[in-house]
């Protein structure tokens, strides 16, 4: 058995419960949604979960996965393995390749490190944009977020609407690393081979690291920036939230 399910794969005492109530959400999004729903997937243990579990019950939620340009080789091979597995496409959602090379002449392949600003930048060139594409005529999305995940997103609603108006669906906001884990190992779900060394976020290469023991989960993550800062916008939301269970 693979490092990572030996470290982290611990159930919670309602994890049963927890499975049934994902399962839920994910079919009130298909069935109020249908064929209007996509999973956004970085690939991470989560998104991972999450695609097992539309496999596992056919439902007519799109995958899709934004290609920044800057993944892994463990991230791009994970997703032909995925395809292959479940018999499932992926839609690989690319940044406009002239905006890439404008953005690199002026400010170099490592502008990342030099301010936040530069960072955010890049990140609106190689996610933003690429999502808002990837959402574009679809009415609902899914997402792999969790509240243990950062203080950030402690209070990760299952379901709400973003700011464009679409539903936004997080089906394991109360799930925790172990159940997620446990989950992985009960149905030999395909995973990152990174996460066998130490990185439980993985994005963009320049921008995700290892973490070390005690670390917090997303310290590998933009790890020279202050904590406050560590966010891609993919995810923040300028309205309000309520929660629904």
């Amino acid at each position: 058995m693979s490092r990572a399910v030996d470290l982290y794969a611990r159930p919670s005492a309602d994890f049963d419960a927890r499975v049934a109530h994902a399962e839920a959400v994910l079919l009130h999004a298909a069935s109020a949604h249908p064929h209007r729903t996509v999973l956004t997937t970085s690939l991470g243990a989560e998104d991972m979960v999450v695609t097992d579990l539309i496999a596992r019950h056919g439902l007519p939620i799109v995958l899709a996965t934004l290609d920044t340009g800057k993944l892994h080789a463990e991230t791009l091979a994970l997703a032909r393995r995925v395809e292959d597995h479940y018999g499932l496409r992926i839609e690989r959602w690319q940044p406009d390749e002239v905006a890439v090379v404008r953005f690199v002449t002026r400010h170099g392949e490592r502008a990342m490190y030099d301010s936040v600003e530069l960072r955010k930048a890049c990140c609106a060139l190689r996610k933003l944009e690429p999502l808002a594409r990837t959402l574009a005529g679809r009415s609902a999305w899914v997402t792999g977020l969790r509240r243990e995940q950062s203080d950030q997103r402690a209070e990760v609603p299952f379901s709400t609407i973003d700011d464009q108006g679409r539903a936004k669906f997080n089906p394991l906001a109360d799930w925790s690393w172990g159940d997620v884990w446990h989950y992985i190992a009960l149905h030999r779900v395909p995973y990152n081979e990174l996460h066998d060394r130490h990185f439980p976020s993985i994005g963009c290469e320049p921008c995700t690291r290892a973490v070390t023991l005690g670390e917090d989960f997303r310290a590998g993550r933009w790890w020279w920036e202050q904590e406050s800062a560590k966010e891609c916008g993919l995810h923040v939301s300028q309205l309000p939230t309520e929660a629904h269970a």
